[in-house]
């Protein structure tokens, strides 16, 4: 299945990526990732059932996990957060939005290097519980062969649903193209909408802990004017960010 390259970043797209990477270079940190390797930890089967925390015995770790890119800006401004950091991102991507064409890029050797991994959103973000099983598996699929095309990966098994709406019968249909984890999350930044960067920061205070996966957006721009607080919140806490793929095996417990 072909896919058509989408190379032209709007203006304001353009402006925050420039201005995340001002941020990297005045930190110094622009290989600020290659000091940061994935904790050891000893993986484990990932648990039955749909995934909404990390196992106790991955200790004092958190999954920072990010949905959609409906915003370009907010996109490679994430990027360039997790090059000039080093902070580990799972990112639950919308292949239908041409953000993940314009900063593929910069975003790829991240996730070459495993501190970036990509999972299965759905291609268009639909509410998969109105759909037949044809039209959930087409979703999923058509998601999977557009990050295996432009990033290489194969993003199986985790598939966020969207707005968390899923059923047996939705994760049935899932499974039967390879997609068994339904990963929901245990903690928000709130920021599907609109909201405020002080609001960010306090939810931030309030779910960043450990074991949590913790669920924001890549669509509007208020989570970027914040990143160094929330990181100052994890390092504050010894809290190490982990990919899912960090902390679980591709087998499942029967």
């Amino acid at each position: 299945m072909g896919f058509t390259r989408r190379v032209f970043l709007t203006g304001v797209a353009a402006v925050g990526v420039l201005a995340l990477g001002r941020w990297a270079v005045e930190r110094g940190e622009a290989d600020a990732a290659a000091e940061h390797p994935a904790p050891e930890l000893d993986r484990v089967p990932v648990p039955p059932g749909a995934l909404t925390a990390l196992p106790e015995s991955a200790g004092d770790v958190l999954a920072w996990t990010v949905d959609d890119g409906t915003d370009s800006a907010v996109v490679g401004a994430y990027v360039a957060f997790a090059a000039a950091s080093g902070i580990r991102l799972t990112m639950f991507a919308n292949g239908v939005y041409p953000a993940w064409d314009e900063h593929a890029d910069a975003l790829r050797p991240l996730v070459e290097r495993g501190q970036v991994q990509l999972a299965n959103h759905t291609w268009s973000h639909p509410d998969l519980t109105t759909l037949s099983d044809a039209e959930i598996q087409w979703q999923l699929e058509h998601n999977h062969d557009y990050l295996e095309s432009v990033y290489g990966v194969d993003a199986r098994p985790y598939f966020r649903p969207p707005y968390g709406r899923h059923d047996a019968r939705v994760d049935a249909a899932a499974a039967a193209v390879g997609y068994t984890v339904p990963t929901l999350w245990y903690g928000t930044l709130g920021d599907s909408g609109a909201l405020g960067p002080e609001e960010i920061v306090a939810l931030a205070d309030e779910w960043f802990g450990p074991g949590r996966i913790v669920i924001g957006h890549l669509n509007h721009d208020p989570v970027t004017r914040v990143f160094g607080r929330l990181e100052s919140i994890l390092e504050e806490r010894g809290l190490q960010t982990v990919t899912l793929n960090d902390v679980f095996t591709s087998e499942q417990h029967p």
